[in-house]
């Protein structure tokens, strides 16, 4: 049930959002309560090189945006800013590895000196590691900075900027995983909770008329993330049928909308909508399922345990 506009919506959706209501204090934009337009408007979006990032700056680029796009991979990034042009949109490029607060506090700076007017900020770039916790210590540290910090960093820097502009919009794109418990994701589904919960504390402190935060929680997307997940040690890779899954334009798609609507979470697809249903009415056997169902059963093999302890550095 969705509250908008003095009027209650009882129509089921998959998405939470509450139009921006003006609480007063500070010299903040009231022109209007969402962003309508991105016609113009400049736009950083990271992980642009391919998936939901590419995916968003390319429905960007159609609405008449100015695309700065931001990758580690290089070769992609350019493909994807040929795409921009060739939509009729200008792009320019920032090779950047997110785990490396240096490099990101780089790409800070040339933004402010050259983009003072930057009005959306779309932080789309994620990594996953798939393995036990105890196992995961080499992919722990660079998806905690990937995913959740450099995220941070860049909402922190450029906030002072986007409240300048007459709109603005941060879009931090989390995952069903920031919503219900997984197994053997464990450093992906810490980072994504965070992310999940740092915007929401964003748009309770910050969302006014004029400026909108919105957390975009899919579920499983077909992108080269997904398709290069590795199941174990076995090498197995990930491989979901069509119906479990959707495509990176749809999220962008739908990306765009709720900025359009200034919405705040947005949990889309069927099937990440019935796990959070799930996980909210019943988390205990939720969480049951997610223990027996979607893993051997049986303890964790104690060898394998103490064999990772033996691996790790002595102090």
């Amino acid at each position: 049930m969705i509250q908008r506009s003095g009027r209650f919506d009882l129509r089921p959706s998959c998405s939470i959002g509450v139009d921006a209501i003006w609480v007063g204090g500070g010299d903040w934009p009231i022109s209007q309560a969402a962003m309508r337009s991105f016609k113009g408007k400049k736009a950083l979006v990271t992980g642009a090189a391919s998936g939901i990032g590419r995916a968003i700056a390319l429905a960007l680029a159609a609405e008449g945006a100015v695309l700065r796009l931001l990758d580690i991979d290089a070769s992609g990034l350019g493909r994807t800013a040929e795409e921009v042009r060739a939509a009729g949109a200008e792009a320019a490029t920032m090779v950047c590895d997110l785990a490396s607060a240096e490099q990101v506090s780089g790409c800070v700076s040339r933004i402010l000196t050259d983009d003072a007017d930057l009005s959306i900020l779309i932080n789309a770039a994620g990594i996953a590691h798939y393995g036990p916790l105890h196992l995961a210590a080499d992919g722990w540290d660079r998806v905690i900075a990937v995913n959740l910090t450099a995220p941070i960093q860049l909402v922190r820097a450029l906030l002072p900027t986007l409240c300048r502009q007459p709109a603005a919009h941060v879009l931090n794109v989390s995952s069903i995983a920031g919503l219900v418990p997984m197994t053997r994701v464990c450093a992906y589904q810490t980072s994504k909770f965070g992310l999940v919960g740092f915007t929401l504390a964003l748009r309770a402190e910050y969302q006014r008329p004029g400026f909108g935060i919105t957390c975009l929680c899919p579920g499983f997307v077909r992108t080269p993330l997904l398709d290069g997940l590795v199941v174990g040690h076995g090498g197995r890779s990930v491989r979901l049928p069509r119906w479990a899954s959707t495509t990176a334009e749809h999220v962008a798609s739908r990306a765009l909308r709720a900025m359009r609507a200034s919405q705040g979470l947005v949990v889309m697809t069927p099937l990440a909508a019935a796990a959070w249903l799930g996980w909210r009415l019943a988390p205990g056997l939720y969480g049951w399922s997610a223990r027996e169902g979607w893993r051997t059963r049986g303890p964790i093999p104690q060898p394998e345990l103490i064999a990772a302890a033996e691996d790790r550095p002595r102090a």
